[in-house]
């Protein structure tokens, strides 16, 4: 048999490829012809019949054999990240069970709620953020908060790492370590192991500060309305004077059960709106003086950037009603709305369909709200990040409370000023690390007024009830401070 020319020739490699670019030039001129034309002539027909000629052209064509099941995902997957919304993704079964196991418990979890970015950007790295730590989790008692980043797990860096095996990671047997690197602001870099564990959101935790009622939401689910309920049931038992809700670190929920609590505490008018380009999608949840449990009482919301979604929603309608004073940082700023949309028995896509909007007529989404009175943390110096890495690394604090169980607050004090010797922290944060260690296989305090510099902020500001009516009547509203940041970035610019 005679052999071709072109067999086993450099030359013959040439024009094999030469041919197969011919072969798909042909391709793509009878596919994409319209291409050159306007774009906005181009019917989602046409994009559709392009599409599948695609799908069809690589099933047929790819140098191994395709499994169409792998083409549909991949199609799927990338559509819903074209739009670049963290929130928009498409879901198969295996990401629907990590989701439900990571959060809920089914298998071990560490009980963070996180975010990831798509792709990286020049001056933002992919890495994992932490939104949420959930109460009473590996996470939380681990002492990692709200705006962390996670920049590797067990040793691998997260930027290149999708959702998909993030979650793969986490998650894991009941009992068994997984080692994080949490990065803080811009320079504090300390690895963290956490012991896998089945997680168990609570709602709502209650109880009284003296004649204070104080309310902390952990997450909107269909049960928090009836346990904020009995939160009130029990400040009125106990005659509460003023009440704090406590929204830090609340990841959100669902909008009907933030609306049902929001309606406990204002009597008409509208809570939220929804606004959409598709009209069944616009709504608006009003307020009944039916439904109105809560009047004339001193109202303090406590916020940070870990308040998102549903806890804005409250947040925001008790601000623009003028109803509660709002201490603490600035929210998360997360304000649409999704919808989870089922293609089948195992497969959906999450897909945001609207943007909330507040009473005043304010979207705060990628902006957040801002408090009252702003309470905030100090930065480290560099000398304090340097202590606080070496304290972490030295688990000077684990090794120590494993041999003095159950200390006492006094015990907490004076192994605090001991080890202020060494590494030179503010003494209120070493008490606060010791204390969470002592109580890491009991439930979270309710409150911690030794260390909780917002919560105590909060308090004092109750203690002028006479005037807090005036107070909060000369806050000003989300859209009145929107449009004051609008001139004031219009003049800057006209400055420049």
């Amino acid at each position: 048999m005679k052999k071709s020319i072109f067999t086993n020739s450099k030359f013959g490699r040439t024009v094999s490829k030469c041919v197969s670019c011919l072969v798909l030039s042909i391709f793509a001129s009878q596919c994409f012809a319209q291409s050159s034309a306007s774009s906005e002539r181009t019917s989602n027909f046409q994009y559709l019949k392009m599409f599948n000629s695609v799908f069809e052209f690589v099933q047929q064509n790819y140098v191994d054999e395709v499994d169409p099941k792998v083409l549909y995902e991949g199609a799927l997957k990338g559509m819903m990240e074209a739009f670049d919304d963290p929130y928009t993704s498409y879901l198969d079964e295996s990401t629907q069970r990590d989701l439900s196991d990571t959060t809920k418990g089914n298998f071990g979890g560490v009980g963070l709620s996180i975010s990831k970015p798509v792709e990286s950007k020049p001056n933002k790295p992919a890495y994992v953020q932490v939104e949420s730590p959930i109460e009473d989790t590996p996470g939380a008692r681990a002492g990692i908060q709200s705006g962390d980043y996670i920049t590797e797990i067990d040793g691998k860096s997260t930027i290149q790492m999708t959702m998909q095996d993030v979650l793969n990671v986490l998650r894991g047997e009941v009992g068994k370590p997984v080692t994080l690197t949490i990065l803080r602001g811009k320079t504090l870099e300390f690895k963290v192991e956490l012991i896998r564990a089945l997680i168990e959101v609570p709602t709502v935790k209650y109880g009284m500060i003296g004649q204070t009622g104080y309310c902390r939401i952990i997450q909107f689910t269909p049960d928090t309305p009836a346990r904020v309920q009995d939160a009130l049931d029990s400040f009125v038992k106990n005659n509460y004077k003023n009440l704090i809700i406590d929204l830090r670190d609340n990841p959100g929920g669902l909008i009907t059960s933030v609306a049902e609590v929001a309606d406990k505490f204002i009597d008409n008018g509208p809570i939220v709106s929804t606004k959409s380009r598709l009209s069944y999608e616009n709504s608006v949840f009003k307020a009944s003086p039916a439904n109105t449990k809560v009047k004339d009482v001193p109202i303090i919301v406590l916020i940070n950037q870990g308040s998102a979604s549903a806890s804005e929603i409250l947040s925001g309608a008790l601000k623009d009603n003028h109803l509660a004073y709002l201490v603490g940082k600035r929210t998360y700023g997360k304000g649409s709305v999704q919808q989870i949309i089922p293609l089948g028995d195992k497969e959906q896509i999450k897909m945001t369909m609207a943007r909330y909007y507040t009473p005043s007529d304010t979207n705060i989404d990628k902006i957040g709200i801002p408090p009252d009175l702003e309470v905030a943390y100090p930065d480290f110096t560099e000398e304090e990040t340097s202590a606080y890495k070496k304290l972490i690394e030295d688990n000077v604090i684990s090794d120590y409370v494993e041999l003095h169980k159950d200390m006492t607050e006094a015990q907490i004090s004076d192994y605090a000023a001991s080890l202020n010797g060494k590494y030179n922290l503010n003494q209120k944060l070493l008490r606060r690390l010791i204390r969470v260690q002592v109580n890491r296989t009991k439930p979270t305090a309710l409150y911690d007024l030794d260390y909780d510099i917002q919560l105590n902020a909060a308090l004092d500001v109750l203690k002028n009830t006479k005037n807090f009516k005036k107070l909060v009547a000369s806050t000003k509203t989300l859209k009145e401070l929107q449009v004051e940041a609008e001139k004031a970035k219009a003049k800057e610019e006209k400055a420049e």
